[in-house]
């Protein structure tokens, strides 16, 4: 069956075909099955996947099923395949077989299309935008067109619509593997025309020229092109049929230009004669040209310009063409669709029109062929971004092509200018160094075609989260994703999926609540100095305490008080300011007060709790209570008050004593810590001490001293510290301490049990 007895076919109501469509997920594809339903055919459809479209279809008759299989096409009569299907998938194999008409995806629209008089938009880029920019405007001219676009429209409703009475159909026309050629159209739209899909394209520009001729020579009515554009210009201009836009020396003109936040409003002239003012309800200069294109088409199928003019003032743009997603006086968060050099330049320059603070891009590079070859393009147009990450090529049925990565753009953009950008190979987890990195009036954008939109919305869930908890808590410092390796003394682990830092009770409460109301589990984190961290981070908030009353330490007669985020060195030195002794043995001790009576911390024969008259806990439901010592049950390394409440502050109990015994004493303990201690980043004290030895010499008879894994490595100084050499990874330090407990067990029989605290995930799960 050919093209046009598949036209023919498709116009015949009283004999409805069954036709099934390979791939039927895909935005192409699940057009063409809305467009064939809607004209009363019996249509099937197959993927590997189900999506909203494909349910949306479903209610209007699809009949969908997966995976895809030979039964599915038995009984068609025509099968519709996209262009990532190949050969062996085992429906197409099976048409192939049955010898079933099989029609690529542009065929059939080339099919589609020639029972209508076609408007094909065609180019590089922008061919989404301009082609339901021309659908509405027809649509608000009343003409009812039909129209088949290659994203979700929200004025339009959707990707694709049948309407039986409309004469026009608007059509989006795929260039990328040279169909383009099979439409036979009334009027045609060239964008523009470049360099683009070389994977295809293998003679280069030539071939792209000979591709978009075929179409033009097969266009019956007028043929609307970009004069700012060379190649378009020369296919074009010579034409009888031809009808220009751009900046000037064009027939369709626009002047007068006013850039807003969201909109563009130009003057539209047309032969010299000025039409009127238009609103473009989108922003960008690229958007001006454009609309021209679409109103060009517009007054051609005889659409009065004021109806025109209304119908660009209510155009909202399509899904993933610099879509705002999100908006608050935190930030802006920008999803678009572009994946080429020229449409990157051109969204770069909308996002500057915004007045905010920098620019973050987020960029995805799509195919491994572009990007080899359009390198230095991207490394060009991404200078006009403040802060640029790059995540690995989203490959597009492509095969990988050996030193080509997501790397091969961040060395371009520093080879083309001063712009700082970061490669982030993981795109599952790419959001978290993006949302730590983001600042107040950022405008931070994700771009590219594939799946970089997934980033964005994971960044979005959370900001929302985030906004929530500063509005009922009032905490004023609150980020997304901070690494924990900035909060440990060992300096590993992931990032905390939400940290959160008050500086008053009552806000640190109203963050608890707020979080456990919701199923947010809430962990209390001081300066991580007994902490270990998995490296997927924790997920739900992490509370510091930091400043305000938290770091408040005061004095009265021999007590000393002290909020939790104070650290125990300030309290050892406060102690010695007023002549309190007792203090003096906090000096060798890394942690906080928070940290130190959660874990009833100690060192030179002393323990936190010998001292604690009191503590201020946040409990249970969410009151602030008082407890006195001997109300509160507290042994070695362990208080199980604390495992459910939250210390906020104590008050602790020294003795009189002079300066030269607190000196005295205070030296001990430096020098016990000095000759005793390596000076390396590490959590402490690992092992808990088991009773028939202390853990460092056991550890050390064991022959484990400067035993490593990876960059974590047992300490040469003292065998029960774990000490990072420098980028260690939380598995790392894992693996060793899992080394040492099993030696331990096998040759002395004796279990050791971690004192340091281990929190987290092994991989992240936000």
């Amino acid at each position: 069956m050919k093209i046009e007895e598949f036209s023919k076919r498709l116009l015949d109501r009283e004999k409805p075909m069954k036709i099934h469509l390979i791939g039927v997920a895909g935005s192409g594809m699940s057009g063409l099955a809305r467009l064939l339903l809607e004209m009363g055919h019996q249509v099937s459809g197959s993927d590997r996947v189900t999506s909203g479209e494909t349910e949306r279809l479903r209610e209007r008759g699809l009949q969908f099923s997966t995976p895809q299989t030979a039964e599915a096409v038995r009984d068609c009569e025509v099968v519709v395949y996209s262009s990532a299907i190949r050969d062996t998938n085992p429906a197409l194999a099976a048409a192939y077989c049955n010898k079933t008409a099989t029609f690529r995806r542009a065929e059939c629209l080339a099919a589609i299309l020639q029972t209508k008089s076609g408007v094909v938009v065609s180019g590089t880029h922008g061919k989404t935008t301009t082609s339901s920019m021309v659908a509405h405007i027809l649509r608000k001219g009343d003409l009812t067109p039909c129209h088949y676009v290659g994203a979700e429209i929200p004025v339009l409703g959707s990707n694709a619509e049948w309407n039986e009475e409309g004469e026009y159909l608007v059509a989006e026309g795929d260039e990328s593997d040279g169909t383009l050629a099979l439409y036979k159209t009334k009027h045609t739209i060239v964008l523009n025309v470049e360099e683009e899909h070389l994977d295809f394209y293998t003679r280069g520009i030539e071939q792209i020229r000979e591709v978009f001729t075929t179409l033009l020579d097969q266009t019956s009515g007028s043929v609307v092109y970009c004069s700012e554009c060379e190649e378009a210009t020369g296919l074009c201009r010579s034409r009888e049929n031809s009808i220009s836009y751009g900046w000037s020396d064009a027939d369709w003109t626009a002047s007068d230009i006013s850039e807003q936040i969201g909109t563009t409003s130009f003057t539209v002239h047309f032969k010299g004669k000025e039409f009127g003012r238009v609103q473009l309800g989108i922003a960008g200069r690229h958007n001006v040209l454009n609309s021209l294109g679409a109103i060009a088409i517009g007054h051609l199928c005889g659409v009065d310009f004021q109806k025109i003019a209304r119908a660009l003032g209510s155009f909202a743009g399509a899904k993933r063409r610099f879509e705002t997603k999100y908006l608050t006086k935190r930030c802006r968060i920008v999803d678009d669709y572009g994946h080429h050099p020229t449409e990157v330049a051109a969204t770069l320059q909308t996002a500057r029109t915004y007045d905010r603070g920098r620019v973050v891009v987020l960029f995805q590079p799509h195919r491994y062929s572009r990007t080899q070859k359009l390198a230095d393009d991207f490394g060009k147009a991404l200078q006009a971004a403040d802060l640029v990450f790059v995540t690995s090529v989203y490959a597009a049925s492509e095969d990988p092509i050996e030193g080509i990565s997501g790397q091969t753009i961040v060395d371009a953009i520093h080879a083309n200018g001063d712009t700082k950008a970061v490669y982030l190979p993981n795109l599952s987890t790419v959001h978290h160094v993006v949302g730590n990195a983001l600042k107040y009036d950022d405008l931070f954008l994700t771009l590219g075609a594939g799946n970089v939109h997934e980033a964005g919305n994971k960044l979005i869930a959370d900001l929302k989260t985030l906004d929530e908890i500063v509005a009922d808590s009032g905490v004023e410092t609150i980020r997304l994703y901070e690494p924990m390796a900035k909060h440990t003394t060992i300096r590993v682990g992931g990032p905390a999926q939400f940290w959160i830092e008050p500086s008053t009770f009552e806000s640190f409460a109203d963050a608890v609540i707020y979080c456990k109301a919701r199923g947010i589990p809430v962990r209390v984190v001081g300066r991580g100095s007994n902490l270990l961290v998995r490296d997927g981070g924790i997920r739900g908030a992490v509370i510091h305490p930091k400043g305000g009353v938290f770091s408040e330490v005061t004095a009265e007669g021999d007590t000393i008080t002290a909020g939790a985020g104070a650290r125990f060195k300030k309290l050892s030195s406060v102690a010695r300011e007023h002549g309190i002794g007792g203090f003096e043995w906090m000096e060798g001790i890394p942690g906080n007060v928070g940290g130190g009576l959660r874990m009833n911390a100690g060192a030179m024969r002393v323990e936190t709790f010998d001292q604690v008259v009191s503590v201020t806990f946040l409990d249970e439901d969410g009151k602030i209570r008082t407890r006195n010592r001997d109300e509160i049950e507290a042994s070695y390394r362990s208080v199980p008050e604390l495992r459910r409440n939250y210390a906020l502050a104590a008050t602790f109990k020294g003795s009189p004593a002079s300066a030269e015994s607190i000196q005295e004493l205070l030296g001990e303990s430096r020098h016990h810590r000095n000759t005793t201690q390596p000076k390396a980043a590490s959590a402490g004290c690992t092992f808990k001490n088991p009773e028939v030895m202390g853990a460092g010499q056991l550890i050390d008879e064991l022959g484990l001293k400067e035993t490593g894994v990876g960059k974590a490595e047992v300490s040469a100084e003292h065998g029960n510290f774990i000490v990072n050499r420098g980028k260690a990874t939380a598995s790392d330090m894992l693996r060793l301490i899992d080394q040492i407990k099993a030696k331990a067990k096998a040759e002395r029989g004796v279990e050791l049990d971690t004192e340091v605290q281990i929190l987290g995930e092994d991989d992240c799960l936000f």
